[in-house]
């Protein structure tokens, strides 16, 4: 998933879509411990989509802070 393809989705989406990857990922991981897993690099693929929405999800939680701290000081 690109950058761009995630920055348009809502905080709340963003959180679901961690979390159903991160399953994902366990059930990545299980197949290659019982030498299952066809495509090992869907684990590396999905461990950086996993880091990317996470990211931006950090992004927006510190350009609210700053927002609320900018907001605080003009007062």
């Amino acid at each position: 998933m690109k950058p761009l393809e995630i920055r348009q989705l809502s905080d709340e989406e963003l959180k679901k879509r961690i979390k159903e990857n991160e399953e994902s990922l366990a059930g990545l991981r299980f197949q290659q411990v019982l030498s299952q897993l066809e495509n090992p690099m869907s684990i590396r693929h999905l461990r950086k989509d996993i880091a990317r929405m996470k990211t931006i999800l950090r992004e927006r939680e510190l350009q609210k802070a700053a927002a609320e701290t900018a907001g605080a000081n003009t007062k």
